[in-house]
């Protein structure tokens, strides 16, 4: 006959030490027991933790709207509202797409959607690069930026195209999942064109190779990654990513592909002269098509992967002007900030900055040239200021940025 062991019957929590009660219900195992409201509070704190650290992919099934979205960008670029207007809606449409194909998985008859990179073409300074970070920012999602022209093909000197993926991997904080939900952008992509239209007997590692080597990557795969970045060998430990999710966004300045669109349309009156309905100057790039790009170097894949084109203007004196002192985090701002934690006032007089705009214009540098004139302007200022107490204010006028006089200083009255 077998013998049992009776459970001992227990009545405190065995967490909290409370006895039981009528109100104080305890689930007891062989060795302890738990009362209801400890049960409650583990639960609420688990499902907070989850909150906070775990990526959700649902957050996706109502992406903002396009109109949300540009008018977020619009805090923080100054201009191309075409451009804006582009990348809100691929945006829009990408993260919706993701919702759309997991709420499809389960059936067969539903077709998958497929994704649309985007390719942002414009002059050097005009925003592509700030125009994708700020996307990232407002979408809280992982962004990674790589410059095409350290790519080669596998196997030879340079990055493997992988490493942008690993980028990527330490912006997510080594969360796989989050990353492979993010944004890369690939900045100089109209530097891997191919070399040559003739055949030639060695080998176009930097160029038609690194194309080759991203088609598979920006259309969708699992990429494996070394973690350590370099290249690949058979015995490495590599990281396995889904870049299927992930919104890929090209740029470049592409020198040159206006003439090519010229010469396609010479015999049409839509040269730069040519004039928009609303009157302003119209664009050769607004005349692009596939073909162009190919003619540019490119392959059919390769442009084939990037069906989204987005067109950036070059900035006019009053736009420099805007992003001097319109966006949230303009520069002057900046500038302003990193006075100010020393005790000085900074003041930019208004013609200082049409000046800054105009020079700027004038070296056809575009937004970027702006911090180098500003920085060059404030130089001698930013080396003196520091060590003198006495400055409490640093006016920067016309003068100034003609180079016809220092800065105006304003010194602190003695007691």
């Amino acid at each position: 006959m077998k013998s049992t062991t009776l459970k001992k019957k227990l009545y405190v929590c065995s967490f909290c030490g409370q006895r039981a009660t009528t109100n104080r219900l305890l689930i007891q195992s062989n060795a302890s027991a738990i009362c209801q409201q400890c049960i409650n509070f583990t639960y609420n704190l688990l499902q907070s933790s989850l909150k906070e650290n775990d990526f959700n992919t649902d957050e996706f099934a109502s992406p903002p709207p396009p109109q949300e979205i540009k008018d977020y960008l619009d805090l923080h670029v100054v201009g191309q509202n075409q451009a804006k207007k582009i990348l809100s809606v691929a945006a829009f449409n990408h993260f919706n797409r993701i919702y759309l194909n997991n709420a499809n998985s389960t059936t067969l008859n539903d077709s998958q959607i497929e994704k649309s990179n985007v390719l942002l073409i414009g002059p050097t300074g005009t925003g592509k690069t700030l125009l994708a970070k700020t996307l990232s920012q407002f979408l809280n999602v992982p962004f990674a930026s790589s410059d095409a022209t350290s790519l080669t093909e596998a196997g030879y000197v340079g990055d493997d195209v992988e490493n942008i993926l690993l980028k990527l991997y330490h912006a997510s904080d080594g969360d796989i999942e989050r990353a492979s939900h993010g944004i890369v952008f690939i900045d100089e992509i109209d530097k891997i064109t191919r070399k040559s239209k003739n055949p030639s007997i060695t080998r176009d590692v930097s160029g038609e190779g690194v194309q080759q080597a991203l088609l598979k990557i920006i259309e969708g795969t699992v990429a494996s990654i070394p973690p350590q970045g370099g290249r690949k060998h058979p015995h490495q430990k590599t990281i396995k990513m889904d870049t299927q999710n992930i919104l890929f966004i090209c740029s470049g300045s592409f020198v040159g592909l206006d003439s090519i669109i010229e010469n396609r349309l010479s015999h049409a009156n839509v040269g730069f002269d040519a004039k928009r309905k609303d009157g302003t100057k119209e664009s050769l790039l607004e005349k692009l098509i596939p073909d162009d790009l190919i003619n540019f170097g490119f392959l059919p894949e390769f442009i084939g992967r990037l069906p989204v084109n987005a067109y950036f203007d070059s900035h006019s004196v009053h736009t420099l002007y805007q992003i001097l002192t319109e966006p949230k985090n303009s520069i002057v701002a900046q500038m302003q900030k990193l006075f100010k934690h020393i005790g000085i006032e900074l003041i930019f007089e208004k013609d200082a900055l049409h000046s800054i705009a105009e020079l700027s214009f004038e070296r056809k540098i575009g937004a970027r040239g702006l911090r180098t004139i500003i920085e060059d302007i404030l130089l001698e200022t930013m080396f003196e200021a520091p060590s003198n107490p006495t400055i409490k204010k640093v006016i920067v006028n016309n003068e100034t940025v003609k180079r016809t006089s220092k800065p105006e200083y304003e010194y602190a009255q003695p007691a």
